[in-house]
């Protein structure tokens, strides 16, 4: 069975007063890791670890497209 945990993406950021200096996305554990070092290594900036919603920008898959047609020669 799918473990719906498993699918859940956090989203961290870093704050300068109102501007967002760092913005990462990944699973829970990875996230809450990210959150700790990032709180560590600006101490006095906010750091937010929110979950993603799913009309996120970072929850959408890239396109498969082709940017151009000609490959490296």
């Amino acid at each position: 069975m799918d473990n719906p945990e498993a699918k859940v993406r956090r989203r961290v950021r870093v704050w300068f007063g109102e501007h967002v200096i760092a913005d990462y996305c990944a699973e829970p554990l990875l996230a809450d890791r990210y959150a700790k070092a990032m709180a560590r290594r600006f101490a006095g900036l906010r750091v937010t670890n929110e979950a993603l919603s799913g009309d996120g920008p970072s929850s959408r898959p890239l396109p498969n497209e082709r940017l151009w047609g000609l490959g490296p020669q």
